[in-house]
Parts: structure tokens; C-alpha cells; sequence
């Protein structure tokens, strides 16, 4: 008898037991999304390189960081056809590898993930991944950045809340290069024309300001040219 499972005294049918998810267990992908999906009142654990990492509780700073990012990266994809923003949802890689972005950007057909039928998942790599990094800073930029490389995710964004930085990467010659701001403190996405990023609005918490930066970038030339070939 497996050592998951437990028979009654009354001689009924042995009754499986799913071990919980713990920072720290070793496992593959079958196994780690098994004991995941037993455990529903979780909101959040990933399984990296094989390692799991288990979400702890969301303070407001990262919680609001992340409503704000989400935001404009929903507004972008609202407005250009064919392009799918999503918060949180489940990323398969490869068998060792499942993640959740707070935030990505897709192409919904064409691009390089797919949605899984059976259970609605992702699968691949999308365009664009964004993490916003406050306790998980230290993951974010070394881990998740090396895996992410490793499955060429195009472009990879980390807000970094307690330093008041954002780290914007761009996959070039297999390695990642820093989009650089303009004059302005303006980051613009080179794999999204028009995603246009005002950095010192965002960061100061002026919505006002970096929604209407995003309004010029989705008026740009290039966003009109780039949306009408979708």
C-alpha cells in the first residue's frame, strides 16, 4: 500500500492522502501542480528549476504596485488587437518549471505560448513577463531572471517597489540588455510599439500622468502601423 494512502478499520476503499506544498520541496511539474491543486485556499506557489516556492501573505505596497502595472498593461492590450494581458496565471516552461506572473502580455495567436486545453494553463514562453519585487526581489532578478533567459522570454520587466526602480530587459544575442529611459524617464517596449512606460509617474504613484504617457505611445505611428498588421 502506498504510504499516501490510509485504510479504515472498517475495511472501506484506502483514502489518499496529497501531501501539502512547502517552500522547499523538490519536485516535478506533475507532482507539484497534484499537491497544488489539492490545496485550493492557496493563491499562489511556483516550482523553479524543480525547487517549490509557496507565496506568503501580500502587503499593500506590492499589492497596490501591482494593481497600478497590471493596469496599464491591461489599457495597452484593450486598445491593440490580438495582444492578451493577463495577472497570476499559471505558466508551464518545462517539466521542472511553473510560474506565476503577477503580470504578462501575449500574443493571443501567433505567438509563442499557448493556452492548454485541458486545463487552461499557459504553455510557452509569452512576450513580455512582469514581476513586481518586493520580498521576492532577490528571486526575481537572479532565478526567475536566468529561467526566463533560458526560455527566451523576450522581454522582462521587474518593478523593484523598496528600491523605487524598474529593471526593464531586453532579450538580445541570447542575453538580456536593459531597455534604456529617455530623457523623460520614458521606457518603451521594443517587442509592444506603443507600450510606452513613464517610469517617474509610475513610481510616484501618478496614474494620471502614466496613463496619459501610454495614450501617446497607443497614438503613436508606430503602435497605429504596428496593431493594423494584427
Amino acid at each position: 500500500m502506498s504510504i499516501n494512502a490510509q485504510t479504515s478499520q472498517t475495511g472501506e476503499a484506502p483514502v489518499t492522502i496529497v501531501p501539502p506544498l512547502e517552500t522547499g520541496d523538490c519536485l516535478a511539474r506533475p507532482e507539484f501542480e497534484r499537491r497544488y491543486e489539492a490545496m485550493p485556499w492557496l493563491k499562489k506557489a511556483e516550482l523553479i528549476d524543480g525547487v517549490v516556492y509557496v507565496g506568503s501573505p501580500v502587503g499593500i505596497l506590492h499589492a497596490e504596485a501591482d494593481a497600478r502595472l497590471t493596469g496599464l498593461l491591461g489599457m495597452y492590450a484593450a486598445h491593440t488587437p490580438g495582444v492578451q494581458c493577463a495577472g497570476n496565471a499559471t505558466l508551464r516552461l518545462d517539466m521542472l518549471n511553473e510560474v506565476q506572473p503577477d503580470s504578462l502580455l501575449r500574443l493571443a495567436a501567433g505567438g509563442r505560448s499557448r493556452v492548454e486545453p485541458e486545463k487552461q494553463y499557459l504553455e510557452g514562453s509569452p512576450e513580455l513577463v512582469a514581476e513586481v519585487a518586493a520580498s521576492s526581489v532577490s528571486r526575481d532578478l537572479h532565478s526567475k531572471l536566468r529561467l526566463y533567459l533560458r526560455h527566451a522570454v523576450p522581454e522582462y520587466l521587474v518593478w523593484r517597489v523598496l528600491d523605487g526602480e524598474v529593471d526593464w530587459f531586453r532579450l538580445e544575442a541570447g542575453e538580456y540588455q536593459r531597455l534604456t529611459a529617455d530623457a523623460n524617464g520614458i521606457l518603451r517596449s521594443r517587442e509592444f510599439p506603443g507600450l510606452w512606460l513613464d517610469q517617474p509617474a509610475l513610481l510616484r504613484g501618478d496614474m494620471a500622468s502614466a496613463m496619459a504617457t501610454l495614450n501617446q505611445g497607443l497614438n503613436s505611428p508606430e503602435h497605429e502601423e504596428w496593431a493594423a498588421r494584427r
